[in-house]
């Protein structure tokens, strides 16, 4: 019997509106990020579903506390649905990131899943940890549908590792701000039913990953 996982990005950031690394760190959400939660509240409303999980990050928390107005669920906080610690890379743009730490911000870019940004984490650490939430939700919810509230980068994670798709291989993806993306978990198994699901925006979602 399978859960039905619907994964949803948090709504636009001001510092995604300007490519600053977030990391743990956190950014309130821009004006669009606020309209881009509330059209996902009103999607949502429409929709039975038995649980609200969110990242414990303040962009995340916000964005399901606009779904939970209109839904009426309570939102249960993870640490485990978290974006992935960029470290000493956080709170700065790709272009400081690039000039202050060269090196560390190729290893970041093109690393593998071993590579620990020094004072955050490793590609594999974070997927271990959203991996584990999700199966739990599983177990917890079989038969039933639950929506979380992550991150870009999380997500990322969670499509390679449903589809088998090497950390190495170049992404040709997007993950868009509010997407909407479904798993379903069958025994422990993710299965990726629904990608970048944007309809309930009237314009396209960013992608800043």
């Amino acid at each position: 019997m399978k859960t039905e996982l619907i994964l949803i990005r948090h709504g636009e950031t001001e510092w995604n509106s300007v490519n600053r690394l977030q990391g743990h760190r956190d950014s309130a959400l821009s004006r669009e990020g606020l309209r881009q939660a509330d059209a996902l509240a009103a999607r949502l409303a429409s929709v039975r579903f038995h649980a609200l999980y969110s990242s414990d990050l303040g962009r995340a928390l916000e964005t399901a506390r606009r779904i939970a107005t209109r839904t009426g669920h309570a939102v249960v906080p993870d640490t485990r649905l978290r974006e992935r610690g960029l470290g000493i890379l956080e709170g700065l743009t790709r272009e400081e990131a690039g000039a202050r730490h060269p090196e560390v911000f190729e290893r970041y870019s093109n690393g593998g899943p071993d590579y620990v940004v020094p004072e955050g984490e490793s590609t594999g650490q974070r997927l271990a940890h959203a991996v584990e939430c999700l199966r739990e939700l599983g177990r917890r919810h079989r038969g039933e549908r639950v929506v979380a509230v992550t991150h870009g980068g999380v997500l990322s994670l969670l499509f390679r590792h449903s589809l088998g798709i090497p950390h190495s291989t170049p992404r040709a993806f997007s993950v868009l701000n509010a997407g909407w993306n479904q798993f379903d978990d069958h025994d422990g198994t993710l299965r990726l039913v629904t990608w970048g699901d944007v309809t309930h925006l009237n314009d396209v979602s960013r992608d800043d990953t």
